[in-house]
């Protein structure tokens, strides 16, 4: 470089948010996180613990932010949810999907067929290599998919990216819809952030959950973390053995890590590698919510299940933050669970050879 050329900033320097010093990113984060989460909380949205620091973490993310949440923290989070969830599921679950199990299949595969188609389509146009786009597309748990994606070859960055996109399109969906179909007093449950625990059912849930995922984690069971906690804590409550107890302040805590783990994913960098994609993988997101609503009419007409239960329990992932929402809201989440389980369940066991034989067609 000559004496009059301009010096030009090293790709790594950081930028934005990131010259602050990690401790300092992550007051900012909180504190902006709690605005946000407050605001949405007194408008009366679901899940606002959720959806707030999820928006919060997108900001900082694009504005050069450079803090992640530690693998160990999200590993906890992911338990913890999964016994919160497991702790509201009934015997009435298991005769609801019995008694449906032909609908719900039909659900689960229609669902899985569209995001396969979108992928294809993609693949398709080369706009996106190999089985990116399939993967991307796939409507199975983002983490799940992320990680087979990348054990099968595919840009785990692009799919990273396509699956978030879902998951933050599927979820503020979810939550205004769950918004506008909450109307009067009866909706709102007031909470008691710190109401006494019972310490031994609250110890006996963690050690349940933490058992079970480190379990899932030594089984390599996709999405284990989360999936086992849900499968053993669903059982012990079904059948009696164990009560769930958790805390709220626990839980809010929870939703928070949540929303900050999957926001913090959008970065310059990452859409500035998938700008091709953007405009694909956005028609092909409005595409399977707009069939998974057509899904949860069916539902609705069959069944006779209620309008909101029926959509919370189409909408393509991530389970996570679908059963937070649920969970926040006034539905069957039993219901909800029993069908966004199965999804996740069969799309694991048909993903990888449904990929290959889609990519090899495309």
């Amino acid at each position: 470089m000559t004496p009059d050329q301009p010096a030009t900033p090293s790709p790594s320097a950081p930028v934005g948010l990131g010259r602050l010093a990690p401790a300092l990113q992550w007051l900012l984060l909180t504190l902006v996180s709690g605005v946000f989460a407050v605001v949405m909380e007194l408008f009366g949205i679901p899940a606002g613990l959720l959806m707030g620091p999820m928006l919060a973490a997108i900001l900082f993310g694009m504005n050069g932010c450079t803090i992640r949440l530690p693998k160990q923290l999200f590993f906890c989070v992911q338990f913890i949810l999964a016994m919160m969830i497991a702790g509201a599921m009934t015997p009435g679950m298991l005769v609801t999907f019995s008694g449906n199990w032909p609908l719900f299949l039909c659900v689960i595969l229609s669902v899985i067929a569209v995001s396969t188609l979108c992928g294809w389509v993609i693949t398709r146009m080369r706009i996106l290599p190999g089985t990116t786009a399939i993967w991307g597309s796939s409507a199975g748990a983002a983490s799940t998919m992320l990680m087979m994606a990348d054990a099968y070859g595919a840009d785990a960055r692009l799919v990273a990216f396509m699956q978030y996109l879902r998951v933050i399109f599927v979820a503020s969906t979810a939550t205004m819809v769950a918004h506008l179909w909450v109307t009067g007093p009866e909706a709102e449950v007031a909470i008691v952030w710190f109401e006494p625990v019972s310490l031994l059912p609250f110890l006996a849930t963690l050690a349940v959950g933490l058992g079970a995922a480190f379990a899932g984690r030594m089984l390599r069971v996709p999405a284990g973390a989360f999936l086992l906690p849900f499968l053993v804590g669903a059982a012990l409550n079904i059948s009696g053995v164990m009560t769930t107890e958790l805390p709220q302040w626990l839980l809010a805590l929870c939703f928070a890590l949540l929303g900050w783990n999957i926001g913090l994913g959008f970065t310059r960098s990452i859409l500035a590698h998938a700008r091709r994609a953007l405009v694909p993988t956005v028609i092909s997101i409005v595409v399977l919510i707009s069939f998974s609503g057509l899904l949860a009419l069916l539902l609705i007409k069959v069944a006779g299940i209620d309008p909101l239960t029926a959509y919370l329990a189409t909408s393509p992932g991530g389970l996570d933050s679908i059963a937070v929402i649920a969970a926040s809201s006034n539905v069957d989440l039993s219901f909800v669970m029993a069908l966004q389980t199965a999804r996740l369940m069969i799309i694991t066991m048909i993903g990888p050879a449904l990929a290959r034989f889609v990519a090899d067609r495309a």
